[in-house]
């Protein structure tokens, strides 16, 4: 039976009202976004449509998800709301903090003993508020919700910005922050602005060589990593149809690559069989059921274009394998082109290493498609020229590949089987060498390749492809090798060419595993006692954030001025600052060092107004907040893309940093800034970035006035005392305008809490 049926069965018996009311309020029928978008209003049945892309929506989520690196700072919010128990379905699971080095078991015993204090944390909290928790080794957040708790027609929400792989069962499940999370387990509405809708028509059928990893990864490459930002993207059509439940998974978890608040295909037969084969076959009856409701009404699918803000139309048998990158997920070339382009760009053309694995690829479909790849290598008697690595994204999926000889088989080429976990897709890669910096080049079938994600080194260039072509390209050693035209030469000196890849959707002896890893929380938790140690250098109980003074803001200096991409990496790295990420004040001290200053081209140095000299970005921002002075960070367009790491909002707030003013925000991260009390601003006028000098100081004119749709004026005071009066846009509402004037929103949360 699967976790939750009976609020599964709750959410599909009042599906066909709550749509059926909908499409009588908007007036035409209706997408599967909409469907799922209205059937979970806070209000209940729909009483009017809502504008996509400017009406802020109350929502009712089904569940929760976090995973132990996010989790932390979520659950330490959480104590401070004052409930006894989460009101919603609610897991964390223990995937982030486990570093790949030597192998899984040596790894997660190394973890076990170094995190034991966050574990022991996580585990007693769930175990107090009714949480479900996962332990260490038990695998990826995102594979483990697909194979338990994902359902279609269902929504739900998680601290982390792959949460939108379970749009592959159907869903609408969606990466926020901490604080989001917070509002849902506390059992209050969650509030997002009417997605647009973004339509993707898959024709023809994956054959060969091409993967649904080539489909998001052409996708990216068309909208750029900005070109879904506030738009859910639907996939239908006769490709989607042909496709397995866990390749629409890999689609839409890298829909987080393009800003798109989620990813989502409608309801068919391919979920049904994965529902069937991972145990929730009571999951199918229930959706059978209501199935007319979990896929668009039959005249979206026909005029599309009608229906979509955007479409885009993909052939799928004319799709050719795509390798993303480097240094970022949408710079999209054909397996055919690389040759070229890797030329044109001085990439370096000897591949050092294959990873296969993440949240994205780690399903028993991506690692038998891989593996047939090494079989037929080590059969031809080829010898890898790269090293390779794994990372099953389940305990269920290790075991059921071990049982398979799946594992024995990528063993054969020397690969190191690393922990069911994130390891080096989130930094957690110990690699060696890479501490010298040099120019080289890898592979991977991950969702991120920003520089120095994987290892550290700015100067490894990782190209995104899928698991097959990981396969044949760390097997050949070359980025220019195209396993379509190209051959190889074995041990006898022949040419041998590899075949296509083969591999089971779903293992044809079903899935098993001894234990998953999974601990269900006490059924009474009030006498759980949670204790944090005050001298704990990775956990720190909270105090909340100021309210505001009701003055206007004056004499804020810069602090930094980011040029070019600055994503959530940027502003507070993982790698090893994860150990910190429930202490916000140790945790602090990575704020904005990746973020490159724009007048002197570095990183980590900027000047301090208080004495004209350069020092690392937190330890001016310390100073500042030390003399009581305010400041202000000024940034590119798609500030804050990447993660769902509400870290990169809380520690710029921690240390008196009052505002962040860009030219446009990634959506999570400008809901994070809102929801830890900052000001997220845009240039009404983009060309006023480059207004901003070196030594300017701010003053907000008419703070005191703050109102929805109202601008705000700032008067930037230049060294020599010239100033400039520029107005900066925002987009929050009355609610929002609320949690700014509390200093949080979980202030507020709080306080109705005591209330």
């Amino acid at each position: 039976m699967a976790f939750d049926i009976e609020m599964i069965k709750k959410a599909y018996a009042q599906m066909p009202a709550r749509v059926d009311q909908a499409r009588a309020v908007v007036g035409r029928p209706l997408t599967l976004s909409e469907k799922i978008l209205y059937a979970h209003l806070w209000e209940n049945n729909p009483s009017h449509a809502y504008a996509r892309g400017k009406d802020y929506v109350d929502f009712a989520p089904d569940r929760v998800a976090c995973q132990d690196a996010t989790a932390q700072m979520a659950l330490l919010q959480f104590m401070h709301a004052g409930k006894n128990k989460v009101a919603v379905p609610t897991t964390v699971h223990c995937d982030h903090l486990i570093q790949a080095k030597v192998g899984a078991k040596t790894d997660l015993e190394v973890a076990s003993k170094q995190s034991k204090e966050v574990f022991d944390f996580l585990s007693s909290v769930s175990n107090k508020y009714g949480i479900g928790f996962w332990k260490p080794g038990s695998g990826i957040i995102h594979q483990i919700v697909l194979e338990n708790y994902a359902f279609p027609g269902g929504m739900m929400i998680g601290t982390d910005s792959h949460t939108v792989n379970a749009g592959g069962l159907g869903m609408l499940a969606i990466g926020v922050g901490g604080a989001d999370a917070v509002d849902v387990m506390s059992g209050m509405s969650w509030e997002l602005k009417f997605p647009k809708l973004i339509g993707v028509k898959l024709t023809g059928k994956l054959s060969g060589w091409t993967a649904p990893k080539d489909v998001i990864l052409k996708v990216a490459d068309i909208l750029t990593v900005k070109g879904g930002t506030g738009a859910i993207v639907e996939y239908f059509g006769e490709g989607a149809e042909a496709m397995s439940c866990t390749g629409k998974g890999t689609i839409c978890n890298m829909g987080a690559e393009i800003g798109a608040t989620t990813s989502t295909f409608g309801y068919d037969d391919s979920m049904r069989r994965y529902l069937t084969a991972t145990g929730r076959a009571d999951v199918v009856a229930a959706a059978d059921e209501v199935a007319a409701y979990l896929t668009a009404d039959p005249e979206v699918y026909a005029d599309p274009a009608t229906y979509f803000d955007q479409l885009i139309e993909i052939n799928l048998s004319e799709l050719e394998p795509h390798i993303n990158g480097p240094f970022t997920p949408d710079r999209g070339t054909p397996v055919s082109k690389m040759k070229q382009e890797a030329e044109a760009n001085g990439w370096p053309l000897a591949v050092e290493w294959g990873l296969i694995g993440s949240c994205t690829n780690s399903s028993y479909e991506d690692m038998a498609r891989a593996a047939s790849i090494v079989e037929q290598a080590v059969a031809h008697g080829i010898t890898p020229k790269a090293e390779f690595g794994i990372n099953p994204g389940s305990e269920q999926i290790r075991f059921t590949i071990e049982r398979d000889g799946i594992i024995a088989t990528f063993e054969k080429m020397g690969t190191k089987v690393f922990t069911n976990a994130c390891g080096p897709c989130i930094g957690q890669w110990d690699r060696t060498g890479a501490d010298k910096g040099e120019k080289n080049t890898i592979v991977h079938s991950f969702n991120r390749n920003f520089s120095k994600r994987a290892d550290g080194n700015p100067n490894t260039h990782a190209f995104v492809t899928s698991p097959e072509m990981v396969a044949a390209l760390a097997i050949s050693g070359r980025l220019d090798f195209n396993p379509i035209t190209d051959t190889l030469l074995n041990d006898k000196g022949e040419a041998v060419r590899l075949l296509p890849p083969t591999g089971d959707e779903l293992p044809t002896r079903g899935f098993d595993v001894d234990d998953a890893g999974f601990q269900a929380p006490a059924a009474d938790g009030s006498g759980i006692q949670v204790a944090v140690s005050v001298t704990s250098d990775r956990l720190q109980l909270l105090e909340p954030f100021q309210a505001w003074d009701g003055h206007n803001i004056s004499g804020a200096k810069l602090l930094i001025k980011a040029f070019g991409k600055c994503t959530t990496d940027h502003i507070s790295m993982a790698g090893p600052w994860l150990r910190y990420r429930g202490h916000l004040d140790n945790i602090s001290n990575n704020m904005l060092i990746g973020a490159v200053n724009a007048y002197t081209q570095q990183s980590n140095s900027v000047k301090n107004q208080l004495t004209g000299g350069y020092d690392a970005v937190p330890a001016v921002q310390r100073a500042y907040k030390a003399a009581n002075v305010p400041s202000i960070v000024v940034g590119d367009h798609n500030y804050g893309e990447g993660s769902s790491r509400e870290h990169a909002a809380m520690e710029p707030r921690f240390l008196g940093v009052k505002a962040v003013l860009v030219k446009s925000f990634a959506r999570i991260h400008e809901t994070n800034l809102k929801k830890q009390g900052m000001l997220a601003l845009t240039f009404a006028n983009e060309a006023d970035y480059d207004k901003i000098q070196e030594d300017d100081t701010f003053n907000f004119t008419d703070l005191t006035s703050f109102a929805p749709g109202k601008p705000l004026t700032l008067e930037v005071v230049h060294a020599d005392g010239s100033a400039d009066t520029i107005l900066a846009n925002h987009t929050y509402n009355d609610s929002q305008i609320g949690w700014f004037k509390a200093g949080s929103a979980l202030n507020l949360i709080a306080a109705a809490g005591a209330a």
